[in-house]
């Protein structure tokens, strides 16, 4: 009995020595978007490089900027804010400049994706990952074909939809429905835009923006109004689920690694964002989390099943089409005010 008294004890030292282990080079601390990269990705930067990888997650940009803005100067390393929150935060002098020349992967991107008019040169973030907004689709449960934010109104959908949680998102689409811009803030495309948020209401089941797939896997929802990626993973665990790019265009995003001003650990953010930029662990991130692959040397090992997906690698064709959100400035608390009423 003393035997296995000591040898249980052992086990527990053991586990407690795990759970404290010491990394020689440090730490990096990383606050990115929920399901965005997989724990094993993170598991092995840690294995290789010694560095411990302190990592949160936030389901909206907007919740991203006040968690950062709310919190001591440096208490993040790295963020992976969309490009208006890049913009945003830039003219709040959040960030930190990156030398992409030290970054030996920076050059695997893909050219179409670097030099945007958020970050003209690069100076301040990487491109990551991109995607788009789309309409998934339950064919089994919705007879009617479906190629418009209009058609989403249909009264036979009470109950049925799950949208993003995120009111650039959901305001956008009203707004593209009404045939505005996604960043319109005149006061009449806002009032039309609140007009079709209303109708649309009875239809709206739930708002989820950190696994907006569950309820359409589920079929809890009928359709969704969600990250191109989610569509994907629903329609491989449902077959009957179809993905939609509306005909008024996308809500199309890029989304990029930034470091934070203040930055405790910014040779160990540079380590981990050129670690990401590698082809091998890029592949893994697109395989495991399927939005549009920025990385023009990761394209080169992605298996058609990848590259043929529209849901999962979203055409050419469909992105040029779509809208990118811009910073709006001071007429964002329009936008919050009109979000506040409809939800």
């Amino acid at each position: 009995m003393k035997k296995i008294k000591l040898l249980v004890l052992f086990i527990l030292l053991l586990g407690l020595t795990g759970c404290n282990q010491k990394y020689e080079n440090g730490e990096v601390n990383v606050f990115n978007w929920s399901e965005y990269i997989p724990d094993s990705v993170i598991r092995q930067f840690e294995k290789e490089y010694d560095i411990k990888v302190n990592y949160s997650t936030y389901s909206s940009n907007e919740e991203c900027l006040a968690k950062v803005m709310s919190s001591k100067t440096g208490t993040y390393d790295i963020l992976v804010p969309s490009d208006y929150m890049v913009d945003i935060m830039l003219k709040k002098d959040l960030l930190e400049k990156i030398d992409t020349a030290s970054l030996t992967n920076f050059s695997n991107l893909d050219p179409n994706y670097l030099n945007q008019s958020y970050d003209p040169n690069n100076d301040y973030s990487v491109p990551f990952i991109a995607g788009g907004v789309v309409i998934a689709v339950n064919k089994q449960k919705i007879e009617e074909n479906i190629t418009s934010y209009n058609d989403l109104l249909n009264p036979k959908y009470k109950d049925s939809i799950v949208l993003l949680d995120d009111e650039r998102v959901v305001i956008g689409i009203a707004l593209k429905a009404n045939g505005y811009s996604l960043n319109d803030t005149n006061d009449y495309a806002l009032a039309e835009a609140k007009e079709f948020l209303l109708e649309l209401k009875p239809n709206i089941k739930l708002y989820d923006s950190d696994n907006p797939k569950g309820s359409l896997i589920t079929e809890e929802a009928s359709i969704g109004v969600i990250w191109n990626a989610e569509a994907a993973l629903a329609i491989g665990e449902n077959s009957n689920i179809e993905i939609v790019f509306p005909k008024e265009g996308i809500y199309k995003w890029i989304d990029n690694f930034v470091i934070s001003k203040g930055a405790k650990n910014k040779e160990n953010a540079l380590k981990f964002i050129n670690y990401i930029l590698n082809p091998e662990v890029m592949k893994r991130v697109v395989t495991y989390f399927p939005y549009k692959n920025v990385n023009q040397e990761t394209n080169k090992l992605l298996s058609d099943s990848y590259l043929n997906n529209e849901a999962m690698n979203i055409p050419d064709r469909i992105m040029n089409n779509g809208e990118f959100v811009i910073d709006i400035g001071e007429n964002i608390t329009k936008y919050d005010r009109l979000w506040s009423e409809i939800k």
